[in-house]
């Protein structure tokens, strides 16, 4: 018979609850049956701990005296939102410090924060009649705040896909660092264990779900961004009182040149109330498909290399084309299995009740892209081959260069084609009126550069900072592959 949740939390209020994590539910099913198994078991418990980058913490400061409406608010040098009341902010985990360690951010404020550490608050205002205060600059904790609201729009991905880069240069990503030519393998994700996995029909999880959340209580307040349950990728929005979490379950990360984020904790109990759900939760690794990216493509379509389950991913390697790549996971298996434990042991002790939802999540929307009225352009779109000339060039040799190749600008190479400089034609007419024979003695030593990867946008706005009309491409090596102009961006 199907069971309720009132059943259920009388059972943990009595002590007699039957409470098993994702991992001890698959055994349960394979050697006693999903029938068995849903009259026995009560609760089974789930747990991932990985980077969660759409995630932040609303903090209210209370007011000061004269009172202080903040326009900017910098936490440990951390700009923070404020656009809110005269004394709240929002503090998110990828905001980098405005000062060196740039590998300092929101992630680590937080992680700071709950580890009841000393935090620098400065602050300015335009001012007002009621809120007369210019600047602040003092120190508090979490717990002089009268609130420390985790809110996370985007977390506990049902899956992640697995990352690999083909091209022959290193890749620094929210993926982590990607090797050339399928060096490695990065994933994320607890598999099996993994929330939304045990329950992808959100039978279970909704609005109001008590949920584990940074090692405190925290709650779904509905499906997260980019929620994309048709292709298996679901998110969940959660928040939570920081004041209760552990910094073992929140962690600043930084990824190399990339930038900050934070591995964040999330365990949701998944009540057996019906056979399916004892059938959804006895899922295996093998079960749970995902597919191979090349992240050295910069394009939203990405090529798709192969499917992969996880259970290969958690082997260590896999196979792509019949070669041998390793592979490693930016989540920690050792955490998912103790928030999944720690959360059992809560039940059981019967300081933690089930809440059903207030509604329950979508199931079929879709990740849509970002709508573009115009089509972004890549320096390697728009790049032409560079006229190059050694830096022991007679100018004759340049100033004929510049006539024959119609061009302004001639790069200086060195045999093997590293950029020594820059020389334009405005350069050899300067030369020529004032009788210098060497190229030496003109060339531009100190040369803005572009790469194939970066948008034209960008290659446009170097140009107009540094009052220049030509950008240099070079690659990893420093090597000069082509050249990008104003005539081109224009």
């Amino acid at each position: 018979m199907p069971k309720s949740y009132s059943e259920i939390n009388q059972k943990i209020k009595n002590g007699d609850v039957v409470v098993v994590t994702a991992e001890e539910m698959i055994k349960i099913v394979e050697d006693q049956g999903e029938q068995v198994a849903a009259e026995e078991i009560d609760v089974v418990t789930t747990g991932t701990f990985g980077p969660m980058c759409s995630s932040g913490a609303f903090l209210n400061f209370g007011h000061s005296d004269p009172p202080i409406k903040l326009e900017h608010v910098w936490l440990n040098e951390v700009h923070a939102y404020h656009g809110n009341a005269a004394v709240d902010c929002y503090i998110g985990v990828t905001r980098m410090a405005d000062i060196k360690p740039f590998d300092y951010g929101g992630g680590n404020v937080i992680e700071d924060l709950v580890s009841r550490k000393s935090i620098r608050l400065r602050g300015t205002s335009y001012t007002t009649d009621c809120y007369p205060l210019e600047e602040i600059d003092t120190y508090f904790t979490i717990d002089d705040l009268n609130q420390a609201i985790l809110c996370n729009p985007r977390n506990a991905y049902q899956k992640y896909v697995c990352a690999v880069n083909s091209t022959d240069k290193t890749i620094y990503t929210y993926m982590g660092k990607l090797l050339p030519n399928l060096g490695n393998a990065h994933y994320a994700g607890a598999g099996c264990l993994n929330p939304l996995c045990n329950d992808p029909d959100y039978e279970t999880i909704g609005i109001g779900t008590r949920i584990f959340l940074g090692g405190g209580i925290g709650y779904v307040m509905g499906e997260g961004t980019q929620h994309d349950p048709k292709n298996g990728f679901g998110t969940l929005f959660l928040k939570g009182d920081l004041k209760q979490m552990k910094p073992e379950y929140l962690r600043g990360v930084n990824f190399e040149k990339y930038g900050p984020s934070m591995s964040v904790g999330v365990g949701i109990p998944i009540p057996i109330l019906n056979e399916n759900l004892a059938r959804k939760t006895a899922i295996k690794d093998e079960d749970i498909e995902t597919e191979v990216i090349d992240y050295g493509i910069p394009r939203r379509n990405r090529p798709v290399l192969r499917k992969v389950n996880y259970k290969e991913l958690k082997s260590g390697k896999i196979d792509i084309d019949g070669k041998e790549v390793k592979v490693s996971s930016l989540s920690s298996l050792f955490y998912a299995r103790k928030i999944a434990n720690e959360l059992k042991t809560w039940i059981e002790d019967g300081i933690f009740f089930l809440n059903p939802p207030a509604e329950n999540l979508p199931t079929n929307t879709t990740y849509n892209p970002m709508k573009q009225v115009s089509e972004l352009k890549f320096v390697k779109d728009l790049k032409k081959p560079a006229v190059t000339c050694f830096d022991d060039c007679d100018i004759k040799v340049v100033a004929e260069k510049i006539i024959e190749e119609n061009t302004n600008h001639i790069v200086i190479i060195d045999k093997d084609r590293y950029l020594i400089g820059i020389v334009t034609s405005f350069d050899v007419t300067k030369a020529i009126a004032r009788d210098k024979s060497h190229i030496k003695d003109i060339i531009t030593k100190k040369v803005i550069i572009a790469k194939d990867n970066e948008p034209a946008e960008v290659a446009a706005r170097r140009m107009k900072m540094n009052d220049i009309s030509a950008l240099p491409i070079i690659n990893d090596e420093k090597q000069v592959i082509g050249i990008i102009t104003s005539e081109e961006l224009m």
